[in-house]
């Protein structure tokens, strides 16, 4: 590797940047860009009918924007943009976006595909990187602003031939990123001046890193240079697209928006060619763990991310964020008490605030089902968790730490994760629930002179006892017929569901002889469960 071969972007000297005070407040516009920068970087591009399948669901999650394709490229990208047209695929509330290149003919071909549309954003660019004009187009600054101009003409030249229609014009500087900011000033004022846009007629200038090619904070700088230079900012929508080759197309989108943009164009889950387009969910759910409104609907992503990977021929990553299969699962022990303890803690009138979970998995139609996963890596608090959430077992911290190694073996001979049956059978059979030793035929209790009074028949045998409660009377029976003294060290008991018809579980740690003893016992009361507990650790 030799880096002594690169250099980095130059960009603008901004000494007074306002960008970092900022505070995002609200959501950008967004406008997809799915059905055209996504299409064009699969291997094998969508038909229409795919198109016509990813366009459904983009409206659903309620995109107002959609970039359709670029319908002079090809004839399939011509032919979705006449069936979203003739099929009245289009609401009224969602506006086309097409692209094209600032060649004469192309823009005319664009405008013929577009025949009829309601409203429509015409997006015409053409490249104005220092390495383009030199080693591509070999061309001046003054040809390539001219070539800019020209197509801006172009395009509203052609426009009022279909006066039917709401037109809104967008013009890019193709790699804006690698363009010195203040030509693209510039070439986008050069723009501006033919379409003398007005604060209630704005046009749209993009500005692309159609590579990224600095770090996010420059990239912002860069914005800002952009916008506090150009004249009529007010009469433009300045619009963001960023890409993904450093890694960090999310964070220079929204750090834009810091410095004063106001849309963002991307894609669902990102894809894009070489690393990928700006993720629009990201971006979307960074916002709204902010507690902004993302005015998208992204809550049930288990209905829209199978469309995408159907679409694209791309799995989601079990690790992408917000999103993917495993983002909410913790399978380290510690991980996994603090998310325990704070969900026991959390109340459904406070603000979200829980360990290792930046959201509410709920608000994405996760369940909690899927958030601890347990395996050899797990500690106590995942098995407990599991149990908890699944089977409503409430385990005591010393039931808890007795059960944690069988746990740890079931995981390490599994190799992996350890189902939620797998443990809750193994719980079973570890305390003995499926095989009481000693039958609990009755019971009776009576209170006199500040002291419980029991009698219990065990497998035939009536055993009497009195202590300050139901336990201590059970040991000293114990004690009387056996001569043996018991110590109950710690007790726990609950219903294990709501409802007058719950049936009850009982926890109990004692000192038996020269050991600590826990038992456990399930019945259809709380007294019959502490007794059938008790009875299990001495028998």
């Amino acid at each position: 590797m030799t880096p002594e071969k690169y250099r980095p972007t130059i960009t603008p000297d901004l000494p007074n940047r306002q960008w970092p005070n900022q505070r995002l407040t609200q959501a950008p516009i967004w406008a997809s860009v799915d059905l055209r920068d996504g299409n064009q970087a699969l291997a094998n591009p969508m038909t229409v009918e795919q198109k016509l399948k990813l366009w459904d669901q983009l409206v659903a999650i309620g995109f107002k924007t959609i970039e359709i394709g670029f319908p002079a490229a090809s004839q399939l990208e011509f032919d979705f943009a006449r069936r979203l047209i003739e099929e009245n695929r289009i609401p009224d509330d969602v506006t086309v976006q097409v692209l094209v290149q600032a060649r004469e003919h192309l823009i005319k071909r664009t405008y013929e595909a577009l025949q009829g549309v309601k409203q429509a954003v015409v997006h015409v660019y053409n490249t104005t990187s220092t390495v383009q004009r030199e080693k591509v187009f070999c061309k001046s600054k003054a040809d390539i602003k001219a070539m800019a101009v020209q197509g801006a003409k172009w395009v509203q030249s052609y426009a009022k031939e279909h006066p039917e229609s709401n037109w809104v014009f967008q013009y890019s500087p193709e790699s804006f990123s690698q363009t010195e900011t203040d030509y693209a000033v510039e070439v986008c004022q050069a723009v501006m001046d033919v379409w003398q846009p007005t604060p209630d007629n704005r046009c749209i200038l993009n500005l692309p890193a159609t590579v990224e090619s600095t770090s996010p904070n420059r990239f912002a700088d860069q914005v800002e240079y952009f916008i506090t230079h150009l004249k009529n900012r007010e009469s433009a929508i300045i619009s963001i697209h960023t890409h993904n080759d450093r890694g960090c197309a999310v964070a220079a989108a929204e750090l834009s928006l810091l410095a004063g943009a106001d849309r963002i164009e991307g894609t669902l889950l990102g894809n894009g060619e070489r690393t990928g387009n700006m993720d629009i969910v990201t971006l979307a759910m960074n916002l709204y763990s902010e507690g902004i409104d993302p005015q998208l609907n992204l809550s049930n992503p288990d209905s829209w991310v199978p469309v995408i990977e159907e679409v694209t021929k791309i799995d989601t990553h079990v690790r992408h964020p917000w999103v993917g299969e495993a983002v909410y699962t913790a399978y380290s022990g510690s991980h996994q008490d603090a998310i325990r303890k704070c969900l026991m803690r959390q109340k459904d009138d406070e603000p979200w605030n829980v360990a290792y979970l930046p959201i509410d998995p709920k608000d994405l139609n996760r369940s909690y089902e899927a958030i601890i996963r347990v395996n050899s890596q797990s500690g106590k608090a995942g098995a407990a968790f599991v149990l908890t959430q699944e089977y409503d077992l409430n385990l005591p911290k010393w039931v808890q730490q007795d059960f944690a190694p069988v746990a740890q073996t079931i995981a390490e001979q599994a190799g992996g994760i350890v189902s939620h049956q797998m443990l809750y059978d193994a719980f079973i059979q570890h305390y003995r629930l499926d095989k009481a030793l000693a039958e609990l035929n009755n019971y009776q209790l009576s209170r006199k002179e500040g002291k419980e009074h029991l009698s219990v028949e065990v497998n035939g045998e009536t055993w009497q006892g009195q202590g300050n409660g139901t336990l201590s009377a059970l040991c000293d029976a114990w004690q009387r017929r056996t001569g043996q003294q018991v110590d109950v060290l710690d007790y726990s008991e609950h219903a294990l569901h709501e409802g007058k018809d719950s049936k009850a579980i009982a926890y109990v740690y004692v000192q038996h002889k020269d050991s600590k003893r826990i038992g456990i016992a399930m019945a259809e009361d709380t007294v019959s469960a502490m007794i059938q507990a008790l009875l299990s650790t001495i028998h």
